[in-house]
């Protein structure tokens, strides 16, 4: 009988060390809220692992509900199938632990906005701080926040150069541009990997300087407070005033339908940021949005803002605004 040749395989396949990770196969977001839920369901569709933190079990739940529904808008629009949504929604997993974070390559920072206090840079600066201690020193940290300077909240870690900011548009998710902010701190090495990742998620990017608003907020809160007051002076009907923003400018979504996306008391709170920046009354809350805020009228998320709403339609004008 001839001689039996045994020889080892593994010159031949691909042992655990030679494998390389992908620049992007898990992603964090903090925070689940209208913007963090966003953040979730793009990445996760784009093919990625998510995982996102949240305070309770009760939140995380609810994350997962509101996903579910997102995504049988777009079964229902023929945009998605079953399969898909299952498949996209075993993807995401919930935490209210930190440490679930460990083996994420980015991690964005989407707190939710609290109603008693706000959405404080203090806040957002402890959320760097406990993300930073259970990532690895090349993992990119990055926040959502539109007047918050990033360099500001790298400042007090210990891998600064890691950080950046991109802003994910929330009042048309699939409008796919996002605004990307260099710290005084963050590397062209970091940098150019956003701009990968945007690609990944099939993204557009502009580049912005840090800035209190960015380009968007700012364009958008001077408009808003312009289209308030012609209403208090009794040019146009709000309606009409939305409508012609769509029809004459090709806007998506009108600018009242817009404030009331992004939600009164979020709006409020941005106009207030810019108004301390910058110290121009045109970034200060018109009295028309106030007076929207004062009586917990906040916009779709409440059923009644600027317009009325049912299951996240417009219904009717608001006539305590007439």
């Amino acid at each position: 009988m001839s001689e039996t040749i045994i020889e080892p395989i593994e010159p031949f396949g691909l042992s655990l060390k030679d494998r390389k990770k992908s620049l992007f196969s898990k992603i964090g977001v903090v925070g689940a809220g209208k913007e963090g839920r966003n953040i979730i369901r793009l990445t996760s569709s784009a093919g990625l692992d998510v995982t996102f933190i949240e305070i309770s079990q009760e939140r995380i739940d609810f994350c997962f509900r509101r996903l579910s529904i997102g995504l049988d808008q777009r079964i229902e629009n023929w945009g998605l199938t079953p399969l898909e949504k299952k498949t996209i929604l075993g993807r995401i997993k919930g935490s209210v632990d930190y440490s679930d974070l460990k083996d994420c390559d980015f991690v964005i920072e989407c707190i939710r906005y609290d109603k008693e206090k706000g959405r404080d840079t203090q806040m957002r600066k402890q959320a760097f701080e406990q993300i930073e201690q259970v990532v690895s020193p090349d993992a990119i940290i990055a926040t959502n926040a539109t007047t918050v300077v990033i360099s500001e909240l790298a400042s007090g870690l210990k891998y600064k150069d890691r950080c950046i900011c991109l802003h994910f548009p929330i009042a048309h998710p699939d409008a796919k541009l996002l605004e990307v902010v260099k710290g005084a701190y963050t590397s062209e090495e970091v940098y150019n990997k956003v701009l990968l990742f945007a690609n990944l998620i099939k993204y557009e990017t502009i580049d912005v300087q840090e800035s209190n608003g960015l380009v968007s907020m700012r364009l958008i809160v001077v408009l808003l407070n312009e289209a308030c007051q012609m209403v208090m002076e009794n040019i146009a009907r709000m309606e009409d005033i939305n409508r012609l923003m769509i029809v004459d400018y090709g806007m998506r979504l009108g600018i009242f339908q817009v404030a009331d996306i992004i939600g009164i008391e979020k709006l409020i709170d941005l106009m207030e940021d810019m108004f301390n920046e910058y110290g121009d009354k045109k970034y200060k809350p018109s009295p028309v949005i106030w007076r929207l805020f004062r009586t917990k009228q906040l916009g779709m998320h409440a059923g009644r803002g600027f317009f009325i709403y049912k299951d996240d339609k417009i219904v009717g004008t608001n006539s305590f605004l007439l």
